[in-house]
Order: structure tokens, then sequence, then C-alpha cells
């Protein structure tokens, strides 16, 4: 464990407001990650992407650098637009 995990997992013992808005952020951050990964397998810019949905290059930045409280209709539109599908899964 480096020392960012140390520190992580110190401040969420002591602070449980934390710890939840941590593990929020972090689902968030995974979601935005999984996006520009798909557009960057799909051998496009989020230039080209944007285009592709009628937007602007910083409505695509915005989806993938800050995806919470993101629309599920945004998520079918951006899939879409790369040819792809969302499949939601509850467990």
């Amino acid at each position: 464990m480096d020392d960012l995990e140390k520190y992580i997992d110190k401040r969420k013992s002591k602070n449980k407001l934390f710890a939840k808005d941590f593990e929020i952020g972090y689902e968030n951050f995974k979601i935005g990650v999984a996006l520009r990964k798909a557009r960057e397998d799909a051998g496009i810019t989020q230039e080209e992407l944007a285009r592709k949905m009628k937007t602007k290059k910083s409505a695509i930045s915005r989806i993938e650098n800050h995806s919470e409280d993101i629309r599920i209709s945004t998520l079918k539109n951006y899939l879409s637009a790369l040819g792809k599908e969302l499949q939601l899964f509850i467990r």
C-alpha cells in the first residue's frame, strides 16, 4: 500500500462523510474513464465525437471528466455515436 492509499484509508476511518463521498466520487471517476476508453478504442477524438453528437468538444470533456449525475439518455447518445449500446445490470 502506497502513501496515498494509507492516507485515504486513514481519512475514511476517521470521517464517515469523507468515506461516503470518496466512494461516490471514485464510482463517478470510473464511469468517466470507461467512457474515455470506449471513445479512444473506437479511434475517435473528442472533437469528432462532439460533431457526431451535435454538441461541443467541451461537452464531451465534461462528460468524461465530470460524470457525476450524468443522464442515462446522455450515456446512450454518447455510446450510440461510438457504435455501441448501453447495458445496465442490477445485482
